[in-house]
């Protein structure tokens, strides 16, 4: 029996609703999205990124709103202050201990794990259709002042 084709306007619901349940289930454990993603940043980048400045930068988000995330992590113990990025203010953090116990709960660990029942082909097919739609949603650019405006 042939597999029948899914509409690509049913696939685009499908990836939101995926999309809207996976930004849900980062509300959990005390934290926000966010946080979680920045849980994460710290627990795999390389030491010398491990900065505020270049967490906002991986993120494409202003410094503002990374650098309160931070400061909220620090707060809950789960970053801390590890010392100077060089010269210059930018500070090193790290996961404390607290950090990585709550990355054992981190519930993108249930993506992780249906993925892992997909064959190779199945997640090479995947990544190429996510980064489709991820260049598909990138910004082109800001408009010009000016640009589109009825006169």
């Amino acid at each position: 029996m042939a597999r029948q084709l899914i509409r690509t306007d049913s696939l685009a619901r499908l990836f939101e609703q995926s999309a809207r349940a996976l930004h849900s289930s980062g509300h959990s454990h005390g934290l926000f999205p966010a946080q979680w993603t920045a849980l994460r940043y710290f627990s795999t980048a390389d030491r010398a990124q491990c900065t505020a400045i270049s967490l906002a930068r991986f993120q494409g988000m202003a410094f503002g709103p990374v650098s309160r995330t931070v400061r909220t992590l620090i707060a809950k113990g789960l970053l801390r202050k590890a010392g100077s990025a060089g010269r210059g203010r930018a500070e090193l953090l790290e996961l404390s201990d607290a950090g990585r116990a709550i990355l054992e709960m981190d519930p993108l660990r249930t993506i992780v794990a249906a993925f892992n029942t997909l064959g190779d082909r199945e997640r090479e097919a995947f990544a190429v259709a996510l980064e489709q739609v991820l260049l598909a949603l990138q910004p082109i650019g800001e408009p010009e002042p000016g640009d589109g405006d009825a006169d």
